[in-house]
């Protein structure tokens, strides 16, 4: 199936479009109510329509991690993943379904990746990562060896989480942050070497 509809219209919508364009997918429709019009020549429909081309695949490009898990919950259509023809990935590495594996992403061998996570640009991870569901790792971050991120986490740009860390569920790594130690759950951590400075709940 070439078909696909994305469920969002903002910025980073206009990334994944890009990107399953390159992949030579054919987007259909983009549901997002603050949007009319088209999108290089992509009809923006407003509100999902669930009953849309039920055959169609989907994906969610919506940045925030918590708002993306919400419209994931009610969208009805089955999922597929958008890969940029220039990410270089493991034949050994594994993930799941409704994952954006942009541009100039690495991943290496026996990574895995769950649902629904956003792999920005020129984002680099390494072997036997391990990388849970709603997970928005933005660009030109790295993670070493064996790492793992918990559901809902977001990674600033240009942070580097050091081999062996593990990073809970719906944290913040703030960019260019350097993570030597582990991150609790819903964390806020910032700086070289990163230092918690508060604790959210948004899942």
């Amino acid at each position: 199936m070439n078909k696909v509809i994305i469920q969002g219209g903002g910025e980073h919508a206009r990334v994944v479009l890009d990107c399953l364009q390159a992949q030579g997918l054919q987007v259909v429709a983009l549901f997002d109510p603050k949007y009319t019009g088209d999108l290089w020549g992509v009809p923006q429909r407003g509100a999902y329509d669930p009953a849309f081309m039920p055959e169609a695949r989907a994906i969610v490009a919506i940045g925030n991690n918590a708002v993306r898990k919400r419209v994931v919950s009610i969208t009805q259509h089955e999922y597929t993943n958008a890969v940029h023809p220039s990410a270089i990935i493991s034949s050994r590495s594994s993930w799941g379904t409704g994952n954006m594996i942009l541009h100039g992403v690495i991943i290496q061998a026996q990574a895995h990746m769950g649902n629904h996570c956003i792999l920005n640009t020129g984002v680099r991870v390494d072997h036997d990562c391990i990388i849970s569901d709603y997970v928005h790792i933005a660009p030109g971050t790295v993670l070493c060896g064996t790492v793992t991120v918990g559901e809902g986490t977001f990674i600033g740009a240009g942070a580097v989480v050091i081999p062996g860390r593990k990073v809970g569920a719906w944290a913040t790594v703030g960019a260019g942050a350097v993570v030597t130690r582990d991150i609790p759950d819903y964390a806020v951590a910032v700086g070289n070497p990163a230092r918690i400075i508060k604790y959210t709940n948004i899942s």
